[in-house]
């Protein structure tokens, strides 16, 4: 299994990025729709066998002018241009983040008191692992049909590779099943003994569709977007969502679901028992 997570970003961004965008013309034969590797050499003012070598994995130190120059060509935002730098810093596994601290599984009061300003939305807690700390009564309703509150504590990414269920209450599973890899992939992951521990459990107990994740999905998940999900009980629900992150203390975030249409407030209504209009489904475009 290749542990080159800087070159993949940035295999990853080079191929995502259309030469419009980068302000080249698209051409003729072009076989991706991506940027060819000398292009985006000549735009980072860097050789073709470098860029060659940083995919590769052959090269894993560039200096600050060339990640800065390489992070300008591929139009990385700020979030981007972060986990660039940390894979970078992380290349040698000799200086990590958390160090050798334990996964923190103690939610502080005033997170809790935050959770219950929530209601009835659906929002959980959870650690690096994916581990599931602390969440709203909304979130119990949505979460325990599925199964997803049943281990012990109960993990995200476990259940979304281990558990049929998973697959039954999201129709776009795969793409669930990436955002799951990405989130533990966060920075060089390899480096902490905890997350490296889950890797290697779920690589033996979901097999190939988690493992040949590894080796193609950069870590660096999406912090909003529409999760579709089947509800045993709600039927087909649209829900928005998103991950704000804890201070760097905490090593936790926050997920929070919000209806993202009529039909969905009116399901989550019903599935929480509360009056209707306790949720409002988000506007179009939010």
């Amino acid at each position: 299994m290749s542990d080159n997570e800087l070159g993949l970003f940035l295999r990853n961004r080079r191929e995502a990025l259309a030469p419009a965008d980068a302000g080249l013309p698209a051409g003729p034969r072009r076989r991706t729709p991506g940027l060819r590797r000398s292009e985006l050499a000549t735009l980072a003012g860097v050789s073709v066998e470098y860029v060659t070598r940083l995919e590769q994995g052959r090269d894993r130190r560039p200096s600050p002018a060339v990640l800065s120059a390489l992070a300008d060509a591929l139009r990385l935002a700020p979030a981007e241009r972060i986990h660039l730098h940390r894979l970078s810093k992380g290349a040698d596994g000799n200086f990590t983040c958390m160090g050798g601290a334990l996964p923190n599984r103690v939610v502080r009061p005033p997170v809790r008191a935050l959770l219950d300003r929530l209601e009835p939305a659906p929002a959980v807690v959870l650690n690096r692992l994916s581990e599931l700390l602390a969440w709203t009564e909304g979130y119990e309703r949505l979460a325990r049909p599925l199964g997803l509150l049943d281990g012990d504590p109960p993990n995200l990414a476990q259940w979304v590779f281990t558990d049929p269920r998973a697959k039954e209450a999201y129709p776009d599973w795969d793409h669930v099943a990436d955002e799951q890899v990405a989130a533990l992939k966060q920075g060089p992951f390899r480096a902490d003994p905890h997350v490296a521990g889950l890797v290697d459990e779920l690589t033996v107990t979901a097999g190939p569709v988690f493992a040949d994740r590894l080796g193609s999905v950069p870590g660096l998940p999406r912090a909003n977007g529409i999760a579709r999900l089947a509800h045993p009980e709600a039927g087909a629900l649209r829900l928005s969502y998103e991950t704000l992150e804890l201070p760097a203390d905490d090593d936790q975030r926050l997920l929070v679901h919000l209806p993202a249409d009529e039909a969905t407030t009116r399901a989550l209504d019903t599935l929480t028992g509360r009056h209707p209009g306790a949720l409002r489904a988000l506007p179009t475009g939010a």
